[in-house]
């Protein structure tokens, strides 16, 4: 008898655990699985950004070339603006050590990096300094393919060199890519490209079915200078619902035209580069454009200059071809709204609050 009892007292133990169990509240069950994911989650990147330190990084670049880093590089030397900028939008201003000639003609530097202008510069695309480069011992040069030579010299000299040519956005975007993976900004750098990407599908909505302007853009020297098909500039004209009149032109960048061509290409708008070495009152004014519809429209737009020529394939250029969408498409947007969206993207990237007064058309 005695035994039945402890036999049935023990079952009763056991069912009572076993509800007890069973009845534990659903959420709480929930919670701590998600802070073990969380958990798991954040050991496993801690355990990636490790190995990522301590393995060789491998990248091909635009000359193909494949550059191997034995780490991620902390002294950097950029001979070319626009991976100078692109320095800043990634977090790197302590690491560069020297960077390309004429700082101080570029206001994005005193702007968001003053540091910049007491650097050592390496000279120009045309005279770059191989002797000032390899005297900074860095551990990462980076260069426009251009300048080839240059490049194959130092990497004689057992210097790690990246080579970049960023002349359309896909090329931009890869460019970010490499020298991100270069330096570990990766995440900085696909935060910038989702940026991009998020912005384009924007602007197309925006422009839906709009009819298309024709659009000449007039270069920096001659307003008879304009972007032809392979510039970056025709990219952002198409991007911005435009139509680059000079886009018939395949066989050079920069083109140069006749009075007689401009005439016949009549654009609706004409819009004139960032630090360009003529004005608007310089063609309002030229009696013998005084037909073209943009002209007898006062259809004639200044890029402005105050941060950076968004003209230029910069990390910043999406605001060059959000400017241009606003100026071709006028009639269906809020330029104020612009206004906002390039006062975010200098705070959010290069970490400086824009005067707004300063963006105009």
């Amino acid at each position: 008898m005695k035994f039945w009892k402890r036999g049935i007292l023990f079952l009763l133990v056991f069912v009572i655990s076993v509800s007890m169990v069973g009845c534990k509240p659903k959420d709480k069950t929930k919670v701590d699985e998600e802070i073990t994911d969380a958990s798991t989650e954040e050991l496993q990147n801690k355990e990636l950004e490790q190995e990522s330190e301590e393995s060789e990084i491998t990248i091909i670049d635009h000359l193909g070339r494949t550059v191997t880093l034995d780490k991620k590089a902390e002294k950097i030397v950029s001979g070319y603006y626009i991976t100078t900028s692109m320095m800043i939008a990634l977090g790197l201003e302590d690491n560069v050590v020297g960077i390309e000639a004429k700082a101080k003609s570029r206001p994005i530097y005193s702007l968001a990096a003053p540091e910049f202008l007491e650097l050592p510069n390496v000279g120009t695309a045309k005279e770059f300094n191989l002797e000032g480069t390899i005297a900074l011992e860095p551990d990462l040069v980076i260069l426009p393919i251009r300048l080839k030579d240059a490049v194959e010299s130092l990497e004689k000299m057992g210097i790690k060199v990246l080579a970049v040519n960023p002349e359309n956005m896909d090329l931009l975007k890869e460019t970010l890519k490499i020298v991100g993976l270069a330096t570990g900004t990766t995440e900085r750098a696909d935060k910038l490209i989702s940026y991009y990407d998020d912005k384009f599908i924007q602007i197309e909505k925006l422009i839906g079915t709009e009819s298309k302007k024709k659009v000449y853009l007039g270069g920096n020297s001659d307003f008879l200078s304009t972007a032809a098909k392979n510039m970056y500039q025709n990219y952002m004209i198409e991007a911005a619902g435009g139509i680059n009149v000079a886009s018939d032109i395949d066989d050079t960048y920069w083109a140069t035209i006749s009075y007689e061509q401009l005439i016949s290409y009549n654009p609706d708008i004409i819009v004139i580069v960032p630090e360009a070495d003529y004005t608007k009152d310089d063609i309002i004014n030229d009696t013998k454009l005084a037909g073209i519809n943009a002209v007898k429209n006062n259809k004639i737009y200044v890029m402005p200059d105050t941060f950076e020529a968004w003209d230029s394939p910069v990390p910043s250029s999406i605001l060059g071809t959000m400017w241009l969408t606003f100026v071709i498409n006028e009639d269906i947007h809020n330029f104020d709204d612009f206004k906002e969206e390039v006062a975010n993207f200098y705070e959010t990237f290069y970490n400086f609050t824009v005067d707004k007064e300063k963006i105009t058309k």
